[in-house]
């Protein structure tokens, strides 16, 4: 058995050397912040992908703290209208979708300080049983008062008299301008800490790893301007080197925080290049969405005529009712319309804007989000590989 014990160490900026592969990955993830990206993806198309990612983020962050629920069962309850009476895993995933909004909806405007963190603790732990049954704390949104043991690790966090000075500080970190070259660095060193604290009860893990996204939203990674950021592949593809880094890092020396903060910032690289690909509508629509209207079909999702139609839908991307007479030949204007109608009301498509005639494809809440994931997955976009969806 880990003999746990506790060695402070300093909160600050660690410099890597100019040379180093790390200094390399700054300066790439430095541009890739800075560009606007204007790809040819429709906003609302790209929307709908952002919550696909979004829904992945909740799962594997649940997941590095043991929840089981599948990516299927979870999809299951996005496709099912009666909310009431979820198990307590889904709910735990929920509650982390739900803080993610909260995150994208205030960032702008508040600071990342106690009462935010608190607020985000709340929502992570909301509803939950405490453990050891669930996954909760009996103190929402409160410091520890007890002092507690970190299972399979040598770290042991400070008392709980100390967590107060320490949240302090590191807020204060957190705000103070070092300038924006070390905006990256700080971003992986502030997650570290934080886990290092202990600050809470329960969900510490889930509340740090919205932190590290509310700080990458603020250092201009922001996924209102086009950029889609899944931070579940930094910190959940693979829970054993996860907390590897954070164990070199729990050392305190300045090699063991610099090979978590490269661990991090790899991770967050390989992420937007990879994501970046959907904003190019031409990938998107021959790598993924073409072949999930082709297993849909043949899942029987959709019906033959429903997947022409949307086949429609793909390949212009937006498409109004005169587009369909080819597929409809000698059919009634009133006849396309009937059929736009009902795919409008079966979620598979949606007005570009509100009262136009023209439309998009639509897949976040409908049987077609079964078969997107499915692609998404076959091309290596999902960091929690799962088979048969």
């Amino acid at each position: 058995m880990l003999k746990a014990k506790f060695i402070h160490s300093d909160l600050k900026i660690v410099e890597p050397s100019f040379g180093s592969h790390l200094t390399d990955l700054i300066i790439e993830l430095d541009y890739l912040r800075r560009i606007k990206l204007s790809g040819t993806t429709h906003p609302k198309v790209f929307v709908q992908l952002k919550q696909i990612f979004h829904t992945l983020e909740s799962i594997g962050s649940a997941r590095i703290e043991g929840n089981n629920t599948t990516l299927a069962e979870y999809i299951e309850t996005k496709l099912d209208d009666n909310q009431d009476n979820l198990s307590a895993g889904i709910r735990e995933i929920k509650n982390i979708e739900i803080a993610i909004s909260f995150i994208e909806e205030n960032i702008k405007e508040f600071s990342i300080n106690k009462m935010f963190i608190r607020e985000l603790h709340k929502l992570i732990v909301s509803e939950l049983e405490v453990p050891p049954i669930g996954e909760g704390d009996s103190a929402p949104g409160i410091y520890r008062k007890v002092n507690p043991r970190i299972i399979k690790s040598e770290h042991l966090p400070p008392d709980y008299l100390k967590v107060e000075d320490y949240m302090t500080e590191l807020f204060e970190f957190i705000e103070k301008n070092h300038g924006a070259k070390y905006d990256l660095i700080k971003i992986a060193i502030a997650h570290h800490r934080f886990v290092w604290v202990h600050p809470f009860g329960n969900g510490n893990g889930r509340t740090v790893r919205l932190l590290s996204y509310a700080m990458l939203l603020k250092a201009g990674f922001n996924v209102n301007v086009g950029r889609i950021i899944n931070p579940t592949a930094v910190f959940c593809s693979d829970r054993r080197e996860y907390y590897n880094f954070l164990a070199k890092a729990d050392k305190g020396t300045d090699n063991g925080i610099l090979a978590w903060v490269e661990y991090v910032l790899s991770g967050l690289s390989e992420e937007i290049k990879k994501i970046d690909k959907l904003v190019d509508y031409t990938f998107l629509r021959k790598e993924i969405l073409l072949p999930a209207l082709k297993n849909g079909l043949e899942r029987k999702y959709i019906t033959n005529i429903e997947e022409k139609i949307l086949k429609k839908v793909v390949e212009k991307q937006v498409i109004q009712a005169g587009d369909l007479k080819e597929i409809f030949k000698g059919k009634v204007e009133s006849e396309i319309s009937r059929q736009i109608r009902k795919l409008i009301e079966k979620k598979m498509l949606i007005p570009e804007k509100e009262g136009r005639r023209k439309y998009i494809i639509r897949f976040d809440n409908n049987y077609l989000l079964r078969v997107i994931i499915k692609m998404l997955d076959k091309k290596g976009f999902l960091p929690v590989l799962e088979k048969n969806l």
